[in-house]
Order: C-alpha cells, then structure tokens, then sequence
C-alpha cells in the first residue's frame, strides 16, 4: 500500500494531520509495532554468515532465499507473452550495503540496481540484482552484461519469444539469443 500512496517520512503514514491522513495504516497496527517490526525484521541468520574472504561470497546473502523465492514465484505461476523487454531499474535505497549504485543520470538517484525481463503486460519473469563488479581479474569470454541477459532468458528460451533491450547488446548477443530461438532487438 506505501507504495501506492507515498508519504516524506514512514512517520507521515500514522499521522493525524488532515492532508497526510490515511486512516489505514492505524487501523491495521500502531506506528511503533510497525517501526519495531521494521527494526528486527530478518529474512537469515546472521550466525551463519559465509567467510567474506571465500572467493564464491555472496554479497547478498541476507536477502538471497527471499529474492530466489520470488524469482521461482514469478515463473512458476505466469507464462509471459510474446514480447519480453530486458531493463535495468534502481531500487531506491539509502541504506548501507557495498553494492548500492549511484547513477546521476536517474531520478532515484542512490539505489540498488536490478536487472528485469518483464512482458508487454509489464509482469516480472525474472531479475537479478547488480552486486559489483567480480572480484576476479580473469577475463571472461563474454561481458557481464552479455551474461545478465542469457541469464535472464535462460526461462524462456527456445519457444520463440522477441526479446527488446536498449544499449545493453552487441552482435554476440544477438547471435546466442537467436541460437536459443529468442529473436531479438535494440
């Protein structure tokens, strides 16, 4: 619901002044249960936090079982339709984690950056979150971005989707794209 009716503040949600009331919100719990949930709310135990120096960490670990969850959620429940559109979006963020992007060029300026393939309708079949650059200087055979997308497409190929993206393609991109019978453009 917050995200449908935006607020300033959280506080601003709960309050009684006449052009911010939304009767909802107090009706469900009070502000302060709302804040101290917020406060505690965990989705792992931090006890079992991987080694940061293991060169397989995952930076988002914490959120990992809930983002794989969803991802199988969206997939299992809806066949997308014909046209499919590979997209980055900055989840608005202010918080602190290593992977926050900023990128001066979109409104939400400070954010998380993920990577969706939707449907024309505007459904979510799969996303990814931007976790840096690899820690390794290895050269990969094809570029993140490259990867991004075959990995975003690995749900829906061979069935004859079109696929439309901005600036993130290259020849390679296309050819693998069309190899895996999802046709393609920029």
């Amino acid at each position: 619901q917050m995200g449908h009716c935006q607020q300033d503040t959280l506080k601003d949600y709960w309050s009684t002044q006449e052009q911010y009331h939304t009767p909802f919100y107090s009706r469900v719990m009070s502000r302060a249960r709302f804040l101290h949930i917020l406060r505690v709310l965990h989705f792992s135990n931090n006890e079992n936090a991987p080694d940061k120096n293991d060169p397989d960490y995952d930076r988002f670990w914490k959120m990992r079982n809930v983002f794989c969850y969803l991802n199988n959620q969206y997939s299992s429940v809806y066949n997308p339709t014909e046209h499919l559109a590979v997209d980055e979006v900055i989840v608005l963020f202010k918080g602190r984690v290593i992977f926050r992007q900023y990128i001066p060029k979109k409104h939400k300026r400070f954010g998380i950056k993920l990577y969706k393939i939707c449907d024309s309708n505007g459904y979510n079949n799969d996303m990814t979150v931007y976790l840096g650059k690899p820690r390794d200087n290895a050269t990969p055979q094809i570029s993140a971005t490259h990867g991004t997308v075959l990995q975003l497409t690995s749900k829906v190929e061979g069935v004859g989707h079109k696929l439309f993206m901005d600036n993130s393609s290259s020849p390679d991109l296309f050819n693998d794209l069309h190899e895996r019978k999802i046709n393609s453009c920029s």
